[in-house]
């Protein structure tokens, strides 16, 4: 297996091929995010409904699929913290006095592997997906279990990686796996 085009997002910036493709001042996450959004020019609208998992997922992905056809791409993701920035949200919206009702926007997110879907609805993949928690990020298990997928062919590519995101603490490491 051969791995390319590598993405490292953490402390406000964005490298990928060891390359910083942006930089932002502000520390808080959610800012980042749109900033890049913004400073990248990505055109894909529903981004501003994702939650903070699934975006640093989607802005890592869209640096390493590019507009490329990825039909064919499966998704292998792992973290630590599954979706447990958001379930919290979610359990702020059910206490909240305010509302009678828990948002469903933000129920949507309480699962880890929607960041999964929201990439392959992106990119029209139509192959297999995993989002492993682990305690650690590790990258032996992962492309063991890409390696699965190329030799069975139901896959050309894989696109792996290590999105942790709890709180104000991110990182996404993300690279593609190809034969």
């Amino acid at each position: 297996m051969k791995k390319t085009d590598i993405c490292l997002i953490e402390n406000s910036k964005i490298i990928l091929n060891n390359e910083i493709i942006f930089e932002s001042e502000t520390q808080n996450f959610s800012d980042f995010a749109k900033e890049a959004y913004k400073s990248l020019a990505l055109n894909y609208p529903k981004f501003h409904k994702m939650d903070n998992l699934s975006k640093l997922a989607f802005l890592a992905s869209e640096m390493v699929l590019k507009n490329e056809d990825h039909s064919r791409t499966a998704l292998v993701f792992a973290n630590k913290s599954s979706s447990l920035d958001t379930d919290f949200k979610y359990q702020e919206s059910i206490n909240s006095e305010e509302n009678y009702f828990p948002s469903p926007a933000v129920f949507v997110y309480t699962l880890p592997n929607i960041c999964v879907g929201e990439i392959s609805i992106r990119h029209k993949m139509q192959t297999e997906n995993a989002f492993f928690v682990l305690d650690d990020f590790d990258e032996e298990f992962l492309n063991n279990y890409s390696e699965q997928i190329l030799k069975s062919g139901k896959a050309e590519k894989v696109l792996c990686g290590w999105i942790e995101l709890y709180k104000e603490s991110y990182k996404a490491f993300v690279y593609l796996l190809t034969v």
